[in-house]
């Protein structure tokens, strides 16, 4: 008997909680999706150089190559560039055949990549890069060292646009809005950088010093997020 009331008690317990689950699962909802966007002027920048000559003797034009980025690894180091901050993309050697002249040709070629924190050493550094040799640019990329704090506001931001429309939507109906249910957070593209790219071959005259010759703009970390908030 205190078996069968038992089991009675667990069944009924059972249904109780189904029920609740159903009321929770029939309580009507909003959806909205919140979105910000933070700005900010960059304070570094990612260069990507490459040396790339021709000639027909491959050892000659290894040698030529190797002085030329020697010399550019010491002129890094005179202008205080850590060692950590600069780093060789690739290095190639590719045999190539003319067929208007019949005759076979060697390209070698070396990119460096170069991380600047200091953005107002950046024309001096493009300056000595030239002078020493490096013969094309193949993109910069400027970003922030508050990356993380960005995001962190961006996301917030997001929340808060996100909680105003929901508010809106429901004030219309003179309902309110309850506690947040679900988030998703869009992930696919939340930082977005301003970014130049050139295949420039830098001639012989080297710009004036102090000449500027690019604008930094500004960068944008954008934050996107799906709420679900129940309506009351």
């Amino acid at each position: 008997m205190k078996k069968s009331l038992f089991i009675l008690f667990l069944m009924s317990n059972l249904l109780i909680s189904q029920n609740n689950i159903k009321k929770d699962l029939s309580q009507p909802t909003i959806d909205v999706v919140g979105k910000a966007i933070v700005k900010t002027i960059p304070d570094e920048v990612t260069i990507n150089v490459q040396l790339e000559n021709k000639g027909k003797d491959p050892q000659l034009l290894k040698q030529k190559n190797d002085i030329i980025i020697n010399d550019v690894l010491l002129f890094l180091n005179s202008i205080s560039i850590p060692k950590k901050y600069v780093k060789t993309a690739y290095l190639r050697m590719n045999k190539n055949y003319d067929y208007q002249t019949k005759s076979y040709h060697y390209v070698a070629s070396q990119s460096i990549s170069i991380f600047l924190t200091d953005l107002n050493s950046y024309e001096l550094l493009m300056n000595g890069l030239m002078t020493k040799g490096i013969n094309r640019v193949d993109g910069i990329l400027f970003s922030s060292s508050k990356v993380n704090e960005l995001k962190s506001e961006a996301r917030k931001k997001a929340m808060e646009n996100a909680k105003m429309k929901a508010q809106e939507y429901a004030g219309v109906l003179n309902q309110s809005i309850g506690k947040a249910i679900s988030i998703t957070e869009f992930t696919n593209k939340n930082y977005d950088s301003f970014s130049y790219k050139s295949g420039l071959t830098q001639s012989s005259d080297a710009p004036v010093a102090n000449q500027q010759t690019i604008s930094i703009g500004e960068i944008e970390i954008v934050s996107k997020v799906n709420v679900s908030f129940l309506l009351n």
